[in-house]
């Protein structure tokens, strides 16, 4: 449910589905990373990010050496780099399967459009962000860490990402996307679910060349695959209604009792209080231990 290890998570994923990454632990030097990168084939940029965390804490965009020794000195914890999936779209896909069923289903789609400004040949890049109601509440952290030119004047319809990855936290919109669901997306979806052992719910977080590429199950690439904590995105679309939030909710854990009982059966025991406190104990240490916000 939470402070799960994202490299675990991805050694039960197929290879093909996700980006190359590769697994930095806390006594790992940049000369290593950058000889293992070069193994793996891993180039300019990649994305970084805490094998363990949440809503996008510690995940940022790398662009050269120089800037990975920098998160390197920060990050006195483990921390996975990847291959920058530069594909158009990025969406969230929610799975379930019951334990007892053949076939599974895509409950939830959710597109997700990145914190972006449109030039009008006159305003700087600051103006346009801090115009902008979603833009400028992410103005200090963008001062701060990202390499953006403020000063620059975009052309009429010009436009520039400012985050390069779909986070609500970080200023993306999410769009309720449920009506792509069809028997080919499901089909696809189901597969892939299928070759990951014990998973029967859960949130894919991917990036794809197109819709249809997607439903085919070609060109698109798993960023993350979330489990018991995941929620379907889609009610976070501006206007959704609050009340058929809380239904679909409700509805989503419904289907993770259901196979929490039935995977009981089969011995998967349940999590102890004791050794939720633990974790929490864990994952407050884990945090403390990089300087990052």
């Amino acid at each position: 449910m939470f402070f799960s290890s994202k490299w675990k998570i991805f050694q039960l994923v197929p290879k093909e589905y996700y980006p190359t990454t590769i697994f930095v632990d806390i006594d790992d030097k940049i000369s290593s990373i950058k000889q293992r990168m070069q193994e793996a084939g891993i180039l300019f940029p990649v994305i970084a990010k805490p094998d363990r965390g949440e809503r996008v804490w510690g995940v940022k965009k790398i662009e050269n050496i120089a800037e990975l020794e920098s998160y390197r000195t920060a990050m006195n914890i483990t921390f996975l780099v990847q291959s920058y999936i530069s594909y158009p779209i990025e969406i969230s896909i929610f799975y379930y399967r019951h334990p007892l069923e053949q076939k599974g289903i895509v409950t939830s789609v959710t597109y997700k459009k990145l914190l972006t400004i449109t030039g009008n040949g006159v305003s700087t890049v600051e103006k346009l962000i801090l115009d902008n109601d979603r833009c400028f509440l992410q103005y200090d952290k963008l001062k701060m860490e990202s390499q953006i030119d403020f000063d620059k004047i975009l052309n009429i319809g010009e436009q520039q990402v400012l985050v390069p990855y779909g986070n609500h936290v970080l200023g993306a919109t999410f769009f309720n996307y449920n009506h792509i669901i069809d028997e080919q997306l499901t089909a696809t979806i189901d597969n892939i679910s299928k070759r990951i052992d014990g998973l029967y719910y859960g949130r894919y977080d991917l990036r794809c060349k197109s819709i249809e590429d997607l439903k085919k199950g070609i060109n698109f690439s798993i960023l993350e695959v979330n489990g018991t904590a995941a929620e379907a995105a889609h009610i976070y679309e501006p206007g959704y209604s609050f009340f058929r939030a809380q239904l679909q909710i409700a509805k989503h854990f419904k289907m993770m009792y259901e196979a929490a009982i039935e995977n009981k059966k089969r011995g998967c025991s349940y999590i102890s209080f004791h050794t939720f406190l633990n974790i929490l104990t864990l994952e407050k240490q884990y945090r403390q231990h990089a300087n990052i916000v």
